[in-house]
């Protein structure tokens, strides 16, 4: 069942953080004459340098380092930042002028919480679930907040260790000596290999309960259905039990993704999964296949568009290919694919669906596989996983801004990769990976409202060839080995 919340958590905040890569709480993205926040200091707090840098025209971003595994938080000098930062939220710190950064850690299966005081400088961080707790790997995340969402605050986070796995509801606040329990799980929300669980703002559409769930799935030939886009919706805001969960389709029943090309609009509709709540992954993908339900090629991530009540019901999402000896699989994009879907206002079910950006057409040199995504009012950027090692991959994992308005495709921001500096090579290459790729993104998260600095995200790093025994045990479970290092930057002057 769900943890009841602290007498902390019921406190409504002025201004909370959503997730990253898919879910800000960002519905307001002017920059017009809002005051700016002095008192933040945007220097580097990480003993690690920024590992990503910006792409030809982007050279006015400003990045610093924020956290990085080595180091070392004064109020709590035990605490290690996991490996593999995925999803997250940022939101006030209700017991002082600072903030707090919750933080999937993946590949542990673990959720951090670290505070930052009142210049954004972190200070003290602890495990809020570990693997024990986690018990699948956990992806993407959204901090649904009661300003934004109705409800919370909790942090949903999905479990992505196959077809059994489900989505948990955390309380931010909650205690950290709980940080074990496995009675945190929310059943109606089904189960699948989830990347992110995404509730739209409580104005798409009032009264209801819509959540989005990228379902993140291979074709293989024992899970014929591949990767769905999924919908929990109750018409009762806050109502985490007794909705119902449905599957995307187009509305003449042709399941194959590769039958939707770029420059053409789907009718779509959602149809109900029966009985979601009490059955097994299993069964919900034999049952959305025979509904129907669209096969994509691993719906990773989920993000709306900010601002408006009908932006809200702009969503975005992507399907981040698959291959077979790197060729691709029928029916099934390779590179990876970035959709747009639009929700009928006055019909959650109904919409339209198009392909906005896609790998296929520019093998290699275009985009390659996106995973994480994240939108604003007028852009989404769109992070690649390119450790698919695609043979004919020709760059480094980027950041992707596409322009809404212009519809404009340019990489915005690459990884720091210096593999001819023999130094570089033994501190942040040390399985002597040389492959294109081998570093992903997790979340990036609009931070600008809450912190008062307008153009203010943050990203999270998975720089996998980084690796360290010190790093090993973060969360303090003794149930992984993994020993990657991580880090999440601060990054200015981001168009929104």
């Amino acid at each position: 069942m769900m943890t009841q919340l602290t007498k902390k958590s019921l406190v409504i905040f002025a201004a909370l953080g959503l997730t990253m890569v898919a879910c800000k709480d960002d519905d307001s993205n002017s920059n017009n004459t809002q005051s700016i926040n002095e008192q933040i200091d945007f220097s580097s707090h990480s003993s690690v340098p920024p590992l990503v840098k910006p792409m030809p025209g982007f050279d006015n971003l400003q990045i610093s380092s924020l956290i990085s595994s080595p180091d070392q938080l004064a109020q709590s000098p035990g605490f290690k930042y996991g490996p593999q930062p995925d999803g997250g939220g940022l939101m006030q710190d209700p017991d002082s002028d600072g903030y707090i950064m919750i933080t999937n850690h993946e590949i542990i299966q673990s959720v951090s919480r670290v505070y930052l005081d009142k210049t954004f400088k972190p200070v003290k961080g602890e495990y809020i679930v570990d693997a024990v707790g986690g018990m699948t790997r956990l992806c993407s995340a959204t901090l649904a907040t009661p300003e934004v969402h109705g409800f919370g605050p909790m942090f949903l986070t999905a479990g992505e260790s196959g077809q059994e796995s489900m989505v948990h509801g955390i309380d931010p606040l909650g205690l950290a000596s709980e940080r074990s329990r496995n009675d945190r799980t929310l059943p109606a929300l089904g189960k699948a290999s989830m990347e992110n669980a995404v509730p739209l703002p409580k104005q798409a559409f009032p009264g209801k309960t819509v959540i989005l769930i990228g379902e993140d799935q291979l074709y293989t030939t024992s899970h014929i259905s591949a990767g769905q886009l999924l919908m929990y919706m109750s018409n009762s805001l806050g109502d985490l039990t007794n909705g119902k969960l449905y599957a995307l389709k187009r509305t003449n029943n042709n399941q194959v993704e590769m039958e939707m090309q770029p420059g053409s609009t789907y009718d779509v509709s959602f149809v109900e999964i029966p009985n979601a709540k009490n059955i097994s992954g299993a069964e919900i993908n034999t049952l959305v296949n025979s509904l129907g339900a669209i096969r994509f090629s691993r719906v990773e991530d989920v993000d709306y568009r900010k601002g408006t009540a009908a932006n809200n019901r702009e969503i975005y999402f992507t399907a981040t290919g698959q291959a077979s000896s790197n060729q691709p699989v029928a029916g099934y994009t390779m590179w990876g694919r970035v959709y747009r879907l639009r929700m009928s206002e006055n019909n959650p079910l109904a919409g339209t669906l198009e392909v906005v950006a896609e790998g296929d057409s520019t093998p290699g040199t275009g985009l390659i596989n996106p995973d994480n995504i994240t939108v604003t009012e007028n852009f989404v950027y769109i992070q690649e996983d390119g450790d698919s090692y695609y043979t004919a991959a020709q760059h480094d994992s980027y950041i992707w801004q596409y322009n809404i308005n212009s519809r404009a495709l340019k990489p915005w921001l690459t990884m720091k990769h210096d593999r001819d500096v023999p130094s570089w090579n033994s501190t942040y290459n040390t399985t002597g990976e040389t492959r294109y790729g081998s570093w992903e993104y997790g979340a990036m998260e609009d931070i600008s409202d809450l912190i008062g600095v307008p153009g203010t995200f943050i990203i999270n790093l998975h720089p996998h060839t980084w690796q360290k025994p010190e790093f090993q045990n973060a969360d303090g479970s003794g149930t992984t080995t993994n020993k990657e290092g991580g880090q999440t930057v601060v990054i200015r002057n981001v168009e929104r």
